[in-house]
């Protein structure tokens, strides 16, 4: 393989022996059981981390500590994790930390780098091409098998496909696993009809001569099994295995690590299993759990101090694990916060989901005109369809979003085009980077201002602003050139390394684990959808909890969670709110809740809505009406010139201070004030989207407005 390590230590590979002052230097930053994992070495080490609390830290420490007190080559460790994001962000903190030598890959990228290395030996020949699709051969496996499949059908399929392999089964022995495994019938297909779909998905990678990604892993399997030769020349190269979220590895990506391993017991692994949210997909989290058994002489260390999120967010999310069941409550983390109060979580209901992504963009709406970048807020739900509704209601108030789990940011078609054009300007010499990328996105959609439309042309300016942003900072360091520019754009689209759009993230919990925000919204926390309606067996709810309290430890300074009762407006309210949340609002310090019907306070704010109309007496149902007061088709006592007038100061506010209008007040929110007419700054303070900032910025000019228009009258 190549970077084969040469059999030495640090000391013969470095200049200078080790420091005992740098080696310590690299601990100070560190609590005392992040501390103990970095300084521990000799056997075994299980590492059981909580969400937020330095994991990564600690273990890139650790392998730093040990590369500078010469108890580690750097060239023969391996660090494994689940993503190229994640690899890569560990690769960048051990640059950071001085040991740019250790690889850290995900399981994928390790064992095809090894099979390239090996299959001209073993098998003879270049490697076959790599299947990075899986959709188009399993399509034609059920062509030839003449089953008719729409695409999210074949969705599933995949899905199942590669739940068989990693579980290292084969078709003959699929019927059975999916049997004991309780797995549903996938896309109307029973579990002989998936078996044979898998036998003739391997037949069309044959007729191709195509291997998939599963296939990387078994075939590495079967050399390491097979050739003691390929086993020796592995172990020999990688002495120190750290493998990340191994909570999530699968009977394939076990059977491969223990073959890397041999004999070796040398492992650190970390994990919370209260994080185990991918059992569908073959995730298993007793690896995790029974570590000591398999590695007799494994210490255990507990990290519970969460730097992440609020006192009261993180009593939130270990309030939903005191009702767990089975091994997540045997096996939890209890965790700490070491940061400053803040404010208590807000539980929402709504009448129906409309209601509800209305009453959240609105929040949001606040939250981003009193100067909270959209980028630090998340919308978390459980499935993709959930999505819809909330979209809409941002597009109506005119802010962006970025739906995570969509088109990865550098294969959408625009930042492709882009790149080909920037690759085209390396060959021109002494260009300056930064004025000449903006020249070259200018050419395809790229404007200084962004456009006032919403849409595709809104996308595709906010992909190639977030180009032009990720570009500045790179050209910032001294001396760069186009071709450093174009190099570094290369290695994060390899990475998956994607610059930060300036939108609310809108993202189902499985997308979003691993990340955080700021400000966090977990939507549709109803029975049904949190746990979804699929979860039947005791295991199956306890994984949609431990979902739950994913979503949960998201957020960073801000949670709300919200439900609704009922799908759609005047439909009959059966929803109840999720059983999660039974221990939550039980609580003595139960978070702040808000009904979601009639005439209430949102939020902790004291706007008011409407629950009859103020002309004709009857309920109101819609979110707009209930602002406005009354129903859309009852007579409105407010002159059009009062709405003239509103509109006209809105846009000379937003002229002065280069916003959209919208960021000034939406336009639910200004027909709310027409609407109402408030005589004074607590009768404003009730409109909805008129929070103590809008009060503050321009209380005094919509009362002077109002009380003129009613002298006039």
């Amino acid at each position: 393989m190549t970077d084969q390590a040469a059999p030495s230590d640090r000391a013969a590979a470095d200049s200078g022996a080790p420091s005992p002052t740098d080696a310590e230097s690299l601990l100070a930053a560190l609590d005392p059981e992040q501390r103990e994992v970095a300084r521990s070495f000799g056997a075994p080490m299980c590492v059981l981390a909580g969400a937020g609390t330095g994991k990564t830290r600690a273990i890139t420490h650790r392998i730093a500590y040990g590369v500078e007190t010469g108890q580690l080559n750097p060239r023969h460790v391996l660090a494994v994790t689940f993503t190229a994001k994640a690899a890569a962000e560990m690769r960048s903190r051990l640059r950071d930390l001085g040991v740019p030598a250790v690889q850290a890959r995900t399981f994928h990228s390790a064992a095809l780098r090894q099979l390239r290395h090996f299959w001209p030996r073993v098998v003879g020949g270049p490697m076959p091409e790599l299947l990075t699709n899986k959709f188009a051969g399993i399509g034609e496996a059920c062509q030839q098998l003449h089953l008719s499949v729409d695409r999210a059908a074949l969705r599933d399929i995949v899905s199942e496909v590669e739940w068989s392999r990693v579980s290292m089964l084969t078709p003959e022995s699929y019927p059975e696993a999916a049997q004991q495994a309780r797995r549903p019938g996938v896309a109307g297909f029973d579990s002989r009809s998936i078996s044979r779909i898998l036998t003739q998905y391997e037949e069309v990678k044959k007729e191709r001569g195509v291997i998939d990604f599963e296939d990387v892993l078994l075939h590495m399997v079967g050399f390491l099994t097979e050739r003691g030769d390929v086993a020796r020349e592995v172990r020999e190269q990688y002495k120190h295995f750290v493998v990340d979220e191994y909570q999530d590895v699968s009977a394939l990506q076990h059977a491969l690590l223990r073959l890397w391993l041999g004999t070796s017991d040398d492992l650190c692994v970390v994990g919370d299993a209260a994080q185990t949210i991918y059992t569908f997909a073959g995730a298993r989290a007793s690896y995790l759990l029974d570590f000591r058994s398999e590695f007799k002489r494994a210490q255990i260390i507990r990290l519970e101090r969460n730097y992440r999120s609020t006192p009261e967010i993180v009593r939130m999310a270990n309030t939903v694990l005191d009702g767990a069941q089975g091994r997540t409550r045997e096996t939890r983390l209890t965790l700490v916060s070491q940061r400053e109060p803040g404010p208590p979580p807000l539980v929402e209901s709504f009448p129906d989901d409309p209601a509800e992504a209305d009453g959240i963009a609105e929040r949001i709406a606040d939250l981003v005109t009193g100067g909270r970048p959209a980028s630090e807020v998340a919308i978390l739900f459980r499935t993709n369809s959930q999505s819809e509704a909330l979209e809409q209601a941002l597009t109506f108030r005119g802010i962006g979003y970025l739906v995570r789990g969509g088109d990865r940011f550098f294969e959408r078609q625009e930042v492709r085009r882009a790149m080909v054009s920037l690759r085209a300007a390396t060959r021109v010499e002494q260009l300056d980077p930064a004025r000449a990328v903006r020249d070259i996105l200018s050419q395809q959609g790229w404007a200084p201002t962004a456009p006032e439309t919403t849409g595709a042309v809104r996308d595709r300016w906010d992909s190639l602003n977030a180009l032009v942003g990720l570009t500045d900072t790179i050209t910032a360091r001294p001396a760069t050139t186009m071709a450093d520019v174009v190099r570094e754009l290369e290695e994060r689209a390899e990475s998956q390394a994607a610059p930060v759009v300036d939108g609310v993230t809108l993202a189902s919990v499985h997308a979003a684990k691993g990340l955080e925000w700021p400000v966090v919204f977990v939507v549709g926390a109803s029975d049904g959808l949190l746990p979804i309606s699929m979860a039947r067996t005791p295991a199956e709810v306890e994984e949609e909890r431990r979902l739950f309290y994913v979503a949960l430890t998201r957020a960073r300074d801000l949670l709300t969670v919200s439900w609704s009762a009922a799908r759609t407006p005047g439909a009959r309210g059966s929803r109840k709110p999720s059983r999660f949340l039974d221990g939550v609002l039980a609580h003595p310090d139960a978070p702040k809740t808000a009904p979601g019907a009639g005439p209430r306070r949102t939020g902790r704010r004291s706007a008011t809505v409407y629950a009859e109309c103020r002309v004709c007496g009857q309920g109101l149902v819609a979110p707009r009406e209930q602002r406005l007061g009354r129903h859309e088709g009852c007579p409105s006592t407010v002159g059009e010139g009062l709405r003239t007038t509103l509109r006209t100061w809105r846009r000379e506010q937003a002229r002065l201070r280069g916003t959209p209008p919208y960021a000034i007040l939406t336009d639910a929110a200004l027909d709310a004030v027409a609407e109402r007419a408030p005589r004074s700054e607590q009768e404003l303070l009730e409109v909805p989207g008129i929070g103590p900032n809008k009060l503050a910025s321009f209380g005094a000019d919509l009362l002077e407005l109002l009380a003129a228009e009613a002298e006039d009258q």
